[in-house]
């Protein structure tokens, strides 16, 4: 990574250059500093104490190395739609049933798989954003450089991605608009389970998630979700909190003979660009079984209105 100074620039110590103008952190001068390369101002070898001069080259070596690269992601020829791609971001669609990355029972058929044999002609490290659900489909951020992944998690810690569901619920929420606030752990049988608890419960965080009822009947909701802390099966738990369990959601509700698998799709999600702050909004469209679900139980009218909303 090399960056030419400038005048703004001039005069400020390399520690000080690289926290203020790229986010870095201690940890990651640190890193560098024992890294190969390192830290080099034009080809020569600096401390984080030189003072920039205009017209400087202040190399860092952020390029992704051989080593970097997990041995379990092995490159798989697999269908994954991008939505937005360019050198620091790509986000793809993800399907349902596809989980996020390998684990045991799931080594070659992931997304990390599959974005490791689209980039297969470089070095490429798996850096997601955010994670989905095996089941749950939509869109989800990866970070191409070890640069756009710390201004990436930079921008989540301080709440700037914000996220959209779209969910269809068994059950139609109290109100139109509200706010799940709550605290939720992990149930004491099982790793995989969460469930909502009290404030002062083991391991007990605090979980938020706003919604929007966008049509329902007597029986279902089909619900706008907007998580704003990001709990593992937050929207899961917390809609079946207030008597909304997902359709086709097994493990916190209960089969659904015509959607096999919850019906939970990540929809939009906005997110400042890490390469020059800018702001972007990225969408993936409802998927063919949550709108053939919809257009079966809702009938047209639900299509047709959720279509005017831009959401189909």
């Amino acid at each position: 990574m090399d960056i030419i100074i400038d005048e703004k620039n001039a005069g400020k110590m390399i520690r000080a250059f690289t926290k203020q103008e790229l986010g870095f952190s201690s940890a990651i001068l640190k890193k560098l500093k024992y890294s190969e390369g390192g830290i080099r101002v034009n080809g020569e070898f600096v401390t984080v104490r030189y003072v920039l001069r205009e017209g400087d080259v202040l190399m860092l070596a952020m390029d992704d190395r051989e080593e970097d690269v997990s041995p379990y992601i092995v490159p798989a020829d697999l269908p994954l739609p991008v939505v937005f791609e360019d050198d620091a971001v790509t986000v793809i669609n993800k399907p349902s049933n596809m989980p996020s990355h390998p684990s045991f029972g799931h080594p070659l058929d992931t997304a990390a798989n599959a974005l490791a044999y689209r980039y297969r002609d470089r070095t490429y490290v798996f850096r997601p954003v955010n994670r989905l659900d095996r089941d749950t489909s939509g869109v989800m951020l990866t970070a191409n450089t070890k640069l756009a992944a710390h201004r990436m998690a930079l921008a989540m810690q301080s709440g700037r991605i914000q996220k959209g569901y779209i969910a269809i619920t068994e059950g139609v929420p109290p109100t139109t608009e509200g706010v799940v606030d709550g605290y939720m752990h992990r149930t004491a049988d099982s790793i995989i389970t969460r469930e909502t608890c009290d404030a002062d419960a083991p391991g007990a965080r605090r979980a938020v998630t706003e919604y929007s009822v966008l049509y329902a009947n007597d029986r279902h909701s089909v619900i706008l979700a907007r998580p704003i802390t990001g709990r593992t099966h937050q929207i899961r738990v917390q809609l079946t909190s207030i008597g909304c369990p997902l359709v086709g959601d097994t493990l916190y509700g209960r089969e659904d003979a015509d959607m096999p698998r919850h019906a939970l799709h990540a929809f939009q999600t906005e997110f400042p660009h890490p390469a020059d702050d800018r702001p972007m909004c990225v969408r993936a469209p409802l998927p063919e079984d949550m709108k053939n679900w919809i257009a079966e139980h809702f009938g047209t009218d639900a299509i047709t209105a959720l279509q005017e909303m831009d959401i189909l």
